[in-house]
């Protein structure tokens, strides 16, 4: 059970429902006050024809009133802004999604003003929540409101989040502006983890155990079937400075990694 302090979850759930239904009934079950969203990836993008086994579990999902985002990758601002509106939309149209998940965003301010084009079209298109996934902390103006509703500034591994640096300037928004998402995170870890990502003021997360290609084919710590271990001992924090490498950006498994 995921304790009253945790920050709010924000679900890359990549496994084809028909693969693992009950990963998708537990996040359905766990409802909007636990999950803040959920990111919908079907091919990398919305898929040449919408599939019946995610419509429903995307009807699932809403009738538990928790919001869908569409995955749509960016590459890093290199998409055109037609490539990238024309799958935000067949989300929208097919999947029913209320908002957008922008992968591989770029964090340079070289691309601010596309990203500004990208968010407003978004918007007019009936998207309620926006996302940028940087994957890492972006030049400061990604954090004008009239960008993304969330910024993920970190995806990455357990041993990489215990040495991230934080830049001063995230001190000035909401922790709800934040987004962590942490994988390979060992199950005896994963309330260090919770306490660690509190502490660096991000109030949207994902923590799970999974790693490889694809780790968000594995359920959020906390939305198990049993509760949490206790607590190893707490991890040493030595940030380093930052290096200003780009995100990896989240892994995407095709539809041959969700075998039906």
């Amino acid at each position: 059970m995921i304790s009253a302090s945790a920050a709010r979850l924000l679900v890359p759930l990549y496994v084809h429902p028909s693969v693992d239904p009950a990963a998708w009934q537990a996040v359905a079950a766990a409802g909007p006050d636990t999950v803040r969203a959920v990111v919908l990836n079907i091919a990398d993008g919305p898929g040449p024809a919408p599939e019946p086994a995610f419509e429903q579990a995307a009807a699932e999902l809403t009738e538990a009133g928790i919001p869908l985002l569409g995955y749509v990758d960016t590459d890093y601002g290199r998409r055109t802004h037609g490539e990238v509106v024309a799958e935000l939309l067949l989300y929208r149209q097919w999947y029913g999604t209320t908002g957008v998940y922008f992968d591989q965003a770029a964090a340079h301010p070289a691309a601010l003003a596309h990203y500004r084009r990208l968010t407003t079209a978004a918007r007019a298109a009936g998207c309620a929540t926006v996302v940028l996934g940087h994957g890492t902390h972006p030049e400061p103006s990604f954090a004008e409101p009239e960008l993304g509703d969330l910024l993920v500034t970190f995806e990455g591994s357990w041993t990489e989040y215990d040495a991230l640096a934080l830049p001063l300037w995230t001190g000035h928004h909401p922790a709800e502006r934040f987004c962590h998402l942490v994988y390979q995170v060992p199950a005896e870890q994963a309330r260090a983890a919770g306490a660690l990502i509190a502490s660096r003021r991000a109030g949207v997360a994902c923590t799970v155990p999974g790693g490889g290609i694809n780790p968000w084919a594995t359920l959020p710590h906390g939305l198990g079937t049993g509760p949490e271990p206790a607590a190893a001992s707490p991890v040493a924090i030595n940030p380093p400075a930052a290096t200003g490498n780009p995100a990896t950006p989240l892994s995407k498994p095709k539809l041959t990694e969700c075998p039906l």
